[in-house]
């Protein structure tokens, strides 16, 4: 790493949550000074534990939704702050929608006093339930203004169109990546997305929950190549702030996902089909040819692979869990 590399000073929003450690870990790793910014209502002080000693990694509680009067001065922002699936998200619509739009506003205007670079972790939900398949970043979308998913969907569309009018005043140098459905260690048992469902179920010998018959179809890039599309993104030429769709062209049916994870953990468990939730997309996969032409960027882990290693995490956290349950059953409950 070259000098100015080194003399980083990047601030991550969000980065106690799953996509934002790994990239504190990822940018730890390679000698810059990181601030993880959480209110960890979402976020688990768990995902950086491993951080925290290191003296090139601080740590900040604040919630995004209030401007950041601190004396930070960050070289570069990163705005991964807000609860990414369905089922936690939808607990606070409020509060998700004010962090979408009042976080970016101020992470921007940190950035417009400091001088700093930044990047808005956007969405492939900005696309809705798309009547264009593969998605590009041309297309507008097909998203239901008042459905139960709006304060997530909408409020990502709210914060790209303040990135964009910040970057068209020069207030300051932005980059929005839209990002697919992306997995692997760190992910949280209970999130209720897909693969963290299927792989949790099977694990503890359960039968798959399938939502629909199965048909639809998702995405899934692995969190380390995420992580590299977002370095690449943020480091890339000053006119290029997108939008870039960040993510697997590759497409698995929701039922294909299910049987590999299945065989993969060697669970002997069946599928159970549930109703679809109001507004699940039918089909999600992103045109990256954007990505592949300004940023060099396609995702290189097979799903096998990805599975594989996210099968392999998930198993440690459950025997952890098993035996810190067996160790308070053994030495009985604290006596005054």
């Amino acid at each position: 790493m070259d000098d100015k590399m080194m003399k980083e000073n990047i601030l991550v929003a969000g980065g106690a949550g799953f996509l934002g450690s790994n990239l504190c870990r990822r940018l730890v790793d390679e000698g810059h000074s990181v601030l993880c910014v959480d209110n960890f209502q979402t976020g688990r002080r768990v995902n950086i534990e491993p951080l925290l000693g290191n003296p090139l990694f601080s740590l900040l509680r604040h919630d995004v939704i209030n401007p950041l009067h601190y004396d930070l001065r960050p070289t570069q922002i990163y705005n991964l702050a807000c609860a990414a699936s369905p089922r936690l998200y939808q607990a606070d619509p409020v509060h998700t929608l004010r962090t979408c739009v009042y976080g970016a506003f101020n992470l921007l205007e940190l950035a417009r006093r400091s001088g700093a670079r930044v990047l808005q972790a956007s969405t492939s939900e900005v696309y809705g339930d798309p009547h264009m398949h593969p998605q590009s970043e041309s297309y507008r979308g097909n998203v239901n203004m008042v459905g139960l998913r709006s304060c997530y969907d909408e409020g990502k569309r709210c914060a790209e169109t303040l990135f964009s009018d910040y970057g068209r005043r020069k207030r300051a140098v932005v980059k929005i990546a839209r990002i697919f459905n992306t997995y692997g260690p760190g992910m949280a048992q209970d999130d209720g997305r897909v693969v963290s469902n299927f792989v949790t179920q099977a694990l503890k010998g359960l039968d798959l929950t399938i939502y629909g018959d199965g048909s639809q179809t998702r995405s899934l890039c692995y969190v380390d190549d995420m992580i590299d599309g977002l370095i690449s993104l943020m480091n890339s030429a000053e006119s290029f702030q997108g939008p870039v769709n960040l993510g697997n062209p590759v497409e698995a049916t929701v039922l294909d996902i299910a049987s590999e994870v299945r065989r993969l953990a060697g669970a002997e468990v069946d599928f159970v089909f549930e109703p679809r939730p109001a507004d699940d997309p039918e089909q999600r996969c992103p045109d990256i040819l954007l990505a592949q032409r300004h940023l060099g960027w396609a995702p290189s882990t097979r799903m096998e692979t990805g599975l594989s290693k996210t099968v392999d995490y998930f198993s440690g956290v459950l025997a952890s869990a098993s035996d810190r349950a067996m160790s308070r059953r053994v030495s009985g409950p604290a006596r005054a």
